[in-house]
């Protein structure tokens, strides 16, 4: 194709427009090409008619095409949607720029303001399907050649920026640049509008705007007065940003990209990065851009040992302020942790400069985030309506490991600019609000997998994006407070009170009702007659009467006796902990001397909420709130059974013997009980343990008040207190273990192993058995004291069957490393473990496609309606313009594969277009992971943050109800209300966070199945008689290890199903 007259000025400019790449170029060069067309900028959708009719060369052309099918959508009416609305943008990011683009193509006059003069933000931004789709079509690839051809969807933020500029200078939107946005000067008198408080002082243009839409993306410090903001709290998150300077290089460009590892399903690495150079991270992301971008958590204590940080401070201004932060520590510790993500092969890293000249590094806080209690409002003066919308970073701060910024930031402008057409049309103010409410209920909620599939339909409705939508789940009287005749206060931020202000459902809001509630449920047992919540309790009957009325099968009331009250409590406390998932706030000393009433209350409470949908009437009793305390329970157990395996492979260790893999099967037609846990009876605690035992932390020593105790075996703590020794981090069941040698706790990736040898585990969790909800591990009845047997073998039981030993052939070993494991068909299996896109596009192709949602192999082995599938797939959501993305290496078998399956089914042209979508689909299950590991991760560090602030309202209600003043007894009684309705809020939290412990376990044991199975073939790969004795050795432990892995695969989905299927009944009960 020819290319322009190289005497048209007009062409010239318009090339140096399209390829400019810095916020200056694109100006001066647009101003040229607007005088050479004779074209006054900033004049709105004719302007660009009057640039394309002059510019009808071909490479004009192409974008011209892609520009008019977007304005050619009918809901735009041919850009005459909004000709009479004048509207102020503020803020340029990838936000504000994006809303402007559909305020201008809806007909608009819009002028936008922007206090920066360049863009010079080098971060890179993940961007959805339908972002790439929605900036293809704005012709990204005509302004921005390398758009998506890396391994990774993403783009950095200034070459977004620079993008949408271009795009909005073409469609008329008028700019001003070093302007800031102060705040709105309202009408002086009837017939005058709105206008802006703008410095320095604007031209007389621009003061003299008066404007009836102002669509704020300034930032999330920056809120238009009236709005009201939450503030959303987690534990103290410290990001770490680096760009490094990106030469192109052959070498550089074959590191593969990183869209995300954690440390909450890949222990293993950050152990090893920790080993290797001290650096301790929660997660790293590694993006190839203009830069190599770098952005990771890293832990405080990591950064105060290594210099990074001068002195800890506990206020987070404070700690990362300049004068607390040392840069060239800062500097090495973000090389470092590059380097190891990258095994060394960026070369000498050395760092890109910010806009100051200055290396491009950063530690931020994102601990709080905020977000707008509501997205738009309507203010109104002298009979002048201003519609006020946020879109960005001031609507919804986002959190960067999930990587929703800009998807969820586009959709807002979206939804802002549907909101303008709405308005425009003339509706009501309080009709457009509601619909406006209606979809920013919405935003939260989305991700690629919630919204309509077909992207190429996304438009400026709705309805086009949003399944299920329901424009009318906020009714105008709702927003009647988002309408002001004047302007209100200025902005409010308010701390987040969802988690630690919401009653829970079912508590026992009095005192008086609870103790009728325990009345109710221990009526009729003999010896029991319960009239307080104190002293009726000391025996211990009572409280072994409300177990065996809520689990039946776990006692007999004649096992009591001859029992002492210490040894019947403290059996009940154990038997309620172990079986019921009710964990203990007060020690049996203190039930039975009765020195702590108000812990009792609250541990009853506790039962109360568990079980308050029993009926009454004698029987057994099921579980009620289905899964609240289920998962506690399931945790509780596992980390009793991650004790007594430790011990165990501890005594192997100390005998110096590793057995060869040898898998116990049980024999046909015979079904084997769990095997109860061993556990002493219950017998009185050493003379030595103070009766208030349970009031003092056992590692400070400090006071314990009843919101701040922590029960971990069988000992009470303050839950800030109960971290790993190493890291600080926070412990949870199932991931802690105490050293023997000092005492302390660590977290299973810091844990010492005392006598072991190193064997390439990480002693995480993996390696535990997985106790089942229905495994009968109570502890026995109280009884006279039996010598425990040590050192003995146990003898099987009449009731358990006999086992023979037997050992796995190859093809055996070949199925079980190959083994996937999924729960019944209703239940929705567990993630399969995303890895690099190669490893993924691997395991696509081993398993034909299955579980990828589409079908199974054809009639000759051949997933034809699969590559069908993906080529229709790769054609909706890729253009035929050109495409210059970088090859991705495969692994040579793999790449081999996929040629012979396009070689025999003849269609060897369709080869790359299969390659691209497998790596495509590949690369969207590993950022699914690791978004969803972050997930959990900030919602356990909310959770803990809601618990802080209940233990401090707890505390002081506590100091109240103890202190000997001469309040009214009404006054008492509404504090002890209080103090049972923070007991019950924590109890929900508590059982939320094992909740997703829970999901973490999944997470966990798949990687783990991943690493053993690719360890496993790399053994069974090579020929037999070139395997040494201590290659078969390595290979047996191995095999061990999977098949512990599978197990507790299994009984993880086993325990899913069986509450899953509880939760049925109890619903259909219910529903009877």
């Amino acid at each position: 194709m020819a290319s322009p007259t190289p005497t048209n000025p007009a062409h010239a400019h318009f090339e140096s427009f399209l390829q400019a790449q810095v916020c200056q170029d694109v100006l001066s060069s647009f101003q040229g090409l607007c005088r050479a067309l004779d074209v006054e900028p900033g004049g709105g959708l004719p302007q660009y008619h009057k640039i394309k009719d002059q510019l009808n060369y071909w490479s004009a052309k192409s974008l011209w095409a892609k520009l008019d099918k977007r304005a050619g959508q009918p809901v735009y009416q041919q850009g005459r949607a909004c000709t009479s609305t004048k509207c102020l943008v503020v803020g340029a990011g990838p936000c504000g720029l994006r809303a402007a683009v559909e305020l201008a193509l809806l007909g608009a006059r819009v002028v936008l303001v922007e206090k920066r003069t360049k863009f010079s933000r080098h971060n890179v931004l993940h961007l959805w399907p339908f972002t790439i789709h929605d900036l293809r079509a704005l012709g990204a690839k005509k302004f921005y050649g390398r758009f998506c051809t890396g391994t990774l969807d993403h783009i950095s933020i200034r070459q977004l920026q620079l993008l949408l500029l271009k795009v909005a200078l073409l469609l008329g939107v008028q700019i001003h640049w070093g302007v800031t946005f102060t705040g709105l000067q309202p009408p002086a008198r009837k017939g005058n509008g709105w206008r802006a408080q703008l410095q320095p002082s604007p031209p007389a243009q621009l003061a003299n705007y008066e404007f009836d839409v102002l669509i704020s993306a300034a930032g999330g410090k920056f809120v238009p007065e009236g709005f009201t903001v939450r503030e959303m709290r987690g534990k103290l998150a410290i990001g770490i940003t680096a760009n490094f300077v990106n030469g192109r290089t052959v070498e550089e460009t074959q590191v593969p990209e990183i869209s995300g590892v954690a440390r909450i399903y890949n222990q293993s690495f950050f152990q090893s990065l920790l080993k290797a150079t001290g650096i301790d991270l929660e997660n790293i992301v590694y993006y190839k851009d203009d830069t190599h971008y770098f952005v990771m958590t890293a832990k405080k204590q990591c950064l105060l040992r290594l210099g990074v940080l001068r002195q800890d401070w506990p206020d987070t201004d404070r700690l990362l302020g300049s004068a607390n932060v040392v840069p060239e520590a800062l500097q090495r510790f973000a090389r470092a942790a590059a380097d190891f993500a990258t095994h060394g092969k960026l070369g000498k890293l050395e760092f890109a400069q910010d806009a100051h000249g200055r290396p491009d590094i950063s530690a931020f806080d994102f601990t709080s985030m905020m977000r707008a209690e509501s997205s738009a409002r309507v203010q109104e003066k002298h009979g002048a309506r201003l519609l006020l919308g946020l879109v960005g970073d001031c609507l919804v701060e986002p959190f960067w490991p999930l990587g929703t910024g800009v998807a969820r930031g586009f959709l807002a402008a979206f939804d802002a600019a549907w909101m303008v057409k709405r308005w425009a049309e003339g509706a009501g103010p309080l009709e457009v609000l509601a619909e406006r409410e209606s979809l920013y209920q919405l935003l939260s909620q989305t991700s690629p997998e919630n919204m309509h599939r077909n992207v190429a339909q996304y438009g400026l409705d709705p309805a086009t994006r949003y399944p299920n939508l329901n424009l009318r789940a906020v009714t105008p009287n709702q927003v009647r407070d988002l309408y002001d005749v004047v302007a209100k206060e200025p902005v409010r931020r308010k701390s987040d009170k969802t988690d630690a202000g919401k009653l829970a459902t079912g508590s026992a809001g009095t005192q008086e009702e609870l103790l009728h509630w325990c009345q109710e449920q221990t009526a009729g047992y003999p010896g029991v007659q319960v009239t307080d919540l104190a002293a009726s309790w000391a025996d211990g009957l009572a409280l072994c009467a409300l177990v065996h009325r809520l689990q039946p099968s776990l006692l007999e009331p004649s096992d009591l006796q001859g029992a002492g009250a210490l040894e019947v409590t403290a059996w009940a406390l154990k038997v309620a902990e172990q079986e019921l998932g009710i964990t203990p706030v007060l020690s049996a000393q203190a039930v039975v001397a009765g020195s702590d009433p108000l812990g009792l209350i609250a541990y009853l409470s506790h039962f109360h909420s568990a079980f308050r949908g029993k009926p009454h009437g004698p029987g057994p009793a099921s579980q009620g709130s289905p899964g609240t305390p289920s998962a506690v329970l399931f945790l509780g157990k596992l980390q009793r059974t991650l004790q007594r395996t430790r011990a165990q492979e501890n005594g192997e260790d100390a005998s110096g013997k590793k057995p060869r893999l040898e898998v116990e099967a049980e024999t046909p037609g015979t079904e084997e009980p769990p095997v109860p846990e061993p556990s002493m009876p219950p017998t009185p605690p050493p003379q030595h343990q103070e009766a208030d035992a349970g009031d003092l932390c056992a590692i400070c020593g400090e006071h314990l008040y009843i919101l701040e105790r922590l029960c971990a075996d069988g000992r009470f703590f303050h839950r800030s207190c109960f971290h790993c020794h190493l890291c600080e981090a926070t412990l949870w069941p199932s991931g802690y273990g105490q050293h023997p040698g000092d005492g302390h706790f660590y977290c299973l990736q810091h844990l010492p192993q005392p006598g072991h040898k190193e064997d390439g585990s990480t002693g995480g969790p993996e390696q535990l058995e997985l106790p089942t909800p229905s495994e009968d591990s109570m502890p026995p009845v109280p009884s006279a004291p039996t010598a425990p047997q040590e050192g003995a073998n146990p003898v099987p039981s009449p009731i358990q069957p006999t086992r023979r030993l037997i050992r796995l052939s190859s093809p055996e070993r070949q199925r079980l490393s190959s083994l996937h494991l999924s729960p019944d068909p209703e239940t929705e299996p567990p993630p399969k473990p995303p890895r690099s896109c190669s490893t993924l596009a691997r395991q696509a192709l081993e398993a034909s496609f299955v579980g990828w949602g589409v079908p199974a192999q054809g009639p000759q082995g051949l997933p034809s309606s699969v590559l069908v599938d993906m080529e229709e797939e790769e054609g909706s959501s890729l253009s035929s313009e050109e495409e210059e993305e970088e090859d991705v290496a495969l692994d040579s078998d793999l790449e081999q594969a996929l040629l012979s399956l396009a070689k025999n089914s003849g269609t060897m042209n369709k080869y790359p277009t299969w390659r691209r979508t497998l790596l495509r689909r590949a690369k969207e299950e590993e950022m699914k992971r690791f978004c969803k590991a972050q997930a959990i991760q900030r919602r356990l560090n909310e959770i803990e943050a809601a618990l802080r602030e209940l233990e401090a309202e707890g505390v002081k209600l506590e100091l109240a109800l103890r202190s000997q003043s001469s309040s009214p007894e009404q006054q008492k009684t509404l504090w002890l209300e209080q103090l049972l309705q923070l007991v019950q809020k924590k109890n929900s939290l508590v059982a939320e966070e094992a909740e997703l412990m829970i999901t973490v376990k999944e997470l966990n044991l798949e990687e783990k199945q991943w690493q053993l199975d690719q360890e496993l073939r790399s053994y069974m790969n090579r020929e037999e008689t070139l395997k040494t004795a201590a290659d078969q050795q390595a290979e047996d432990q191995v095999l061990r290890k999977l098949v512990d892995v599978v197990n507790q695969r299994d009984a993880l989905i086993r325990f899913q199903e069986e509450r899953r299927l509880s939760e049925l009944a109890s619903a259909g009960g219910a529903q009877g």
